[in-house]
């Protein structure tokens, strides 16, 4: 087992700090990071470390938190050993000092050369036939830029694909968003890109930005104001767990009524209600009711796939009581009398095809949209995130959404808000995408052959992407084409090895992949050249959270080797094949390749963000305001964007959006859009009838994304050795499984295995497993089924079960005690 130290070193007066968000879930937590030499540290009196703690006595509870994890000792290049801690700021108004089991271990993960962080790409890496070499970044851009270059010539830019990177935090921020969308949308021009995890270039809320609702509108502090909070296929507790403790937790307490009696006098205001949508009782929901008592909570545990019903069933019955906002409707919006004509469905129907009893959605109706009995209308807080993203038809369950949220006009007042809960931090500055809508979809593009090169960054489609069985035997049978014509190269030069890559792709079906990542991955093993990247804490970066909240995480360390910035890496690239067309003589295609001499990661800030043509209506049209000096200033609270001014000193922000009631349409209306209830798709329906199991999946608290640095750390590998697959009691005890046995899911799109784990709050019928996982991929077994817009239904797909065996060293490691709180 893993074995953890019992003290930590304090940081002496003189350390350095600087600023950092948590670069993992969309929360942005604040932290700051001291770092001090090696040899020294601080002393316990007040006045002897940086703290300025006094801890020659006991601290008051949460005084601090500090733990092992928050502590680390790096090596920098020049030989010099520092120690770090990366501690939560109490001054940031986002987490109030609070840690997150993600922000908490930060330090941990970051580069030492020894543990975990050892599996860290130093130098770009060739594989060689039967070996991977490490070789220099003169050496590996040649080889990708000559064989791009062939390729562009040859076929053009729609041979070339992308995988990237479309977020901020870990994934890049909006210094490498713009550095890559710049390198694959203005200079290369390809339309084959597809996103992290999804197989094509397009927004998980196409239908909220159509009917002019941008999905990050409210601040965190909506939460402490709503009367009602709505989540919706939303996890918060596990996925955005200071926000849910911060921010909402308090409400549903009543631990901050004082301040909803100041910013709403003459109001009726009370603890916040709580509904849950939700086939599964997950542990946000245990929680909610442990804390804010059952009769505050209301588990709307809806059939898989039918929550256009039941907010079309909302939207109904709310406007029959007469509860709807004419005035708004009338002023604000435009077609309500059609959607509503479109959506209309009766509580018996809602009822019926929810299996939501039908006085449970008169009770939700009644605490998120009843006038209060001070007369005024009630103040709703919708978060919703993968459940409904992911969901059925993407497009159609956010429309009808939003449509229930117009009605109920909570969008632009103060404890609303229609908000996406997030996955990751956002940071998107890019180029407009070259292709239209809906984008390529890139996956059946490789699956059949089609396209010659695919740069991989930053991401892994191989756990992360629907219909994986299939797809990941496509790129291996493609790659193993060029890998063959590699390992009979003999002293071939840089241009010789392009020669050859290229004719294997040109005229033997292959597929050159390219993988820019922190480390090796599942992806990987298909690769044919590695490019080492930077992440937070090794370069200057800025992203923004869930209520748009933008901060500088400055650099305090050197990353492992000659790893580089994604965007400077891009600037490599295009300045290589800018090179090349040049001394070809072709000016026209040299030109495209232009404008990349960038030395810093703050260069590719100013050549996108600060500039009207990188930034999107999040960066607004002052966004040329936003400095590093500036945002370092602003410190761990940063700046909500859009940006306003910049006045005494200070970048002055945007809290919440709409609040004008001018939304993001030509018309500046809101745009209702209909959104009839159209039952599952064929091909779901289809695995549905066939097989037992609904197979839902998604995050868990201590696993983040495809677990790209917790698969080297010991004490989540033990926690979680495989991917968990949450079943029912009473279903495992019909096949003979217990926690702990190894089970394999199948159907006809694939098989995936997993580790069983025994949860009777999962009902019948149903399972829970975990999504992105490297040791278990659920993604092998989901449908390739998406909708108009090409978004995957990740939720939707049915497996039958079998026991494959037993790992004892799964139950030594593993708790199996129950994860959620038992409510009183």
């Amino acid at each position: 087992m893993t074995q953890y130290r019992d003290r930590i070193p304090l940081p002496p007066p003189d350390a350095q700090r600087t600023n950092m968000t948590c670069h993992f879930c969309i929360v942005g937590c604040g932290y700051q990071v001291y770092k001090w030499p090696e040899n020294r540290e601080g002393g316990r009196a007040p006045d002897e470390n940086a703290l300025g703690l006094d801890f020659r006595k006991q601290l008051p509870a949460l005084g601090i938190i500090m733990t092992p994890p928050m502590h680390n000792v790096v090596t920098d290049r020049d030989g010099s050993r520092h120690h770090i801690m990366i501690l939560p700021d109490k001054e940031c108004v986002v987490n109030q000092g609070l840690s997150s089991t993600r922000g908490g271990q930060m330090a941990s993960v970051m580069f030492t050369g020894e543990g975990p962080s050892r599996q860290r790409l130093y130098y770009p890496m060739l594989f060689t036939g039967d070996d991977w070499v490490e070789t220099n970044w003169d050496q590996a851009l040649q080889v990708y830029a000559g064989v791009t270059k062939r390729i562009l010539d040859s076929g053009g830019p729609e041979q070339i694909a992308f995988d990237a990177f479309d977020h901020g935090g870990a994934g890049g921020g909006f210094e490498n968003t713009w550095g890559s969308g710049k390198l694959m949308f203005s200079a290369i021009q390809t339309p084959l890109v597809r996103i992290h995890n999804r197989p094509a270039y397009n927004s998980e809320c196409h239908a909220t930005r159509d009917m002019g609702i941008g999905e990050l509108n409210n601040s965190y502090e909506d939460s402490e104001l709503a009367d009602t909070l709505f989540y919706i296929g939303a996890n918060g507790y596990e996925t955005q767990t200071n926000y849910f403790l911060a921010h909402a937790l308090p409400n549903m307490t009543g631990k901050n009524l004082d301040k909803k009696k100041q910013w709403f006098p003459g109001e009726s205001v009370a603890p916040a209600k709580v509904i849950f949508v939700d086939p599964r009782r997950s542990l946000t929901i245990s929680v909610a009711e442990h804390l804010a008592g059952k009769d505050n909570v209301l588990h709307l545990a809806i059939a898989p796939g039918t929550d256009t019903a039941l907010f079309n069933g909302l939207m109904t019955y709310v406007v029959d009581q007469d509860w709807h906002h004419e005035r708004f409707i009338r002023d604000h919006t435009s077609g309500f009398e059609e959607a509503l004509t479109a959506n209309r469905m009766s509580l018996a129907d809602c009822s019926r095809i929810t299996g939501v009893p039908e006085a449970d959605i008169v009770k939700a109706a009644e605490w998120a949209y009843k006038p209060k009995a001070s007369r005024h209308y009630p103040r709703t807080m919708h978060g919703y995130e993968k459940g409904i993203i992911w969901g059925n038809d993407n497009y159609r369950i956010q429309s009808a959404l939003v449509d229930l949220v117009l009605t109920t006009e909570n969008v632009g007042r103060r404890g609303t808000g229609v908000v996406r809960m997030g996955g990751h931090q956002e940071g998107y500055a890019r180029p407009p995408y070259p292709g239209g809508r809906p984008a390529r979809y890139v996956d059946q593009e490789i699956i059949e052959g089609r396209g010659k090169m695919l740069t991989v960054w930053a991401t892994n489609p191989f756990q992360s992407t629907l219909n994986a069985e299939q797809f990941r035997e496509a790129v291996y049978r493609r790659s193993a084409i060029v890998r063959d014509v590699i390992g009979k190269a003999r002293g071939a030069s840089a241009t010789d090895l392009a020669d050859l890559i290229f004719d294997a792709v040109e005229n033997r079906g292959g597929l050159f992949v390219v993988n820019i990542d922190l480390y090796r991955t599942k992806l990987s093993d298909a690769a044919h050249l590695l490019l080492p990247a930077t992440h937070p804490g090794e370069m200057n970066l800025t992203a923004m959270n869930g209520e748009r909240r933008m901060r500088l995480s400055e650099r305090f360390m050197d990353p492992p080797g000659e790893a580089k910035p994604d965007c400077l890496i891009a600037a490599e690239i295009a300045n290589t094949l800018k090179a090349l067309y040049e001394h070809q003589g072709n000016t026209e295609m040299a030109a495209r390749f232009a404008g990349f001499d960038w030395t810093t990661e703050e260069d590719a800030f100013n050549d996108g963000f600060r500039k009207p043509e990188g930034i999107d209506s999040q960066g607004g049209p002052t966004g040329d305001l936003a400095t590093y000096d500036r945002l370092r200033v602003m410190g761990t609270n940063g700046v909500q964007l859009p940006i306003k001014a910049f006045k005494d000193g200070k970048l002055v922000g945007t809290e919440m959006l709409y609040t004008d009631y001018r939304f993001d349409t030509k018309d500046g209306r809101a745009h209702f859009q209909p959104a009839p209830w159209n039952g599952l798709p064929g091909t779901v329906e289809t695995q549905r009838k066939k097989h037992r199991f609904w197979v839902n999946n998604g995050r868990t608290n201590h696993i983040w994304q495809t677990a790209y640095h917790d698969r080297h750390l010991p004490f989540r590998r033990e926690r979680f050795p495989m991917s968990p697959l949450e079943m029912n009691p009473d279903d495992a005890k019909s096949l003979g499984i217990v926690s702990g046995d190894i089970v394999e899911l199948h159907n006809d799109y694939g098989s995936a295995f997993a580790m069983a784990y025994l949860e009777p709050d999962i009902a019948p019928g149903q399972s829970f497993m975990m999504f992105g996982y490297d040791n278990g991929v659920v993604g092998d077994v989901v449908t390739d089924w998406t909708d108009r817009n090409l978004v995957p239904y990740y939720k939707g797909t049915w497996a039958d079960i079998r026991k494959v065996g037993t790992m004892k060293d799964y139950k030594r490691t593993v708790s199996f005690k129950r994860r959620r709180f038992l409510s009183a």
